[in-house]
């Protein structure tokens, strides 16, 4: 059973963006930005952790997760309930 309609409609209005960054020492990670408030972003991060088997952050409300997960991130915010064409 769904737990809310309203949690879907909340997931398929945001504007996700999807970027990779390099840090120091030449260490690559994923950032996922664009969440609002309505948005549990800590309980999305674990589900992308523990999907990507990798580390990660929340930081300013954006994900980091350490390594380059560009192409394997969209899949998964699909998957968690997020709108295709909302995914950058």
């Amino acid at each position: 059973m769904p737990a809310c309609i309203c949690d879907q409609i909340q997931k398929s209005s945001q504007r996700i963006k999807v970027t990779s960054d390099k840090k120091r020492y030449g260490k690559i990670v994923t950032i996922v930005s664009g969440f609002d408030n309505s948005i549990d972003i800590k309980k999305i991060a674990k589900e992308l952790k523990s999907e990507l088997a990798c580390g990660g952050t929340i930081k300013n409300k954006e994900i980091e997760l350490q390594g380059d997960h560009t192409k394997k991130v969209k899949p998964l915010l699909v998957k968690l309930g997020f709108d295709e064409e909302s995914i950058e």
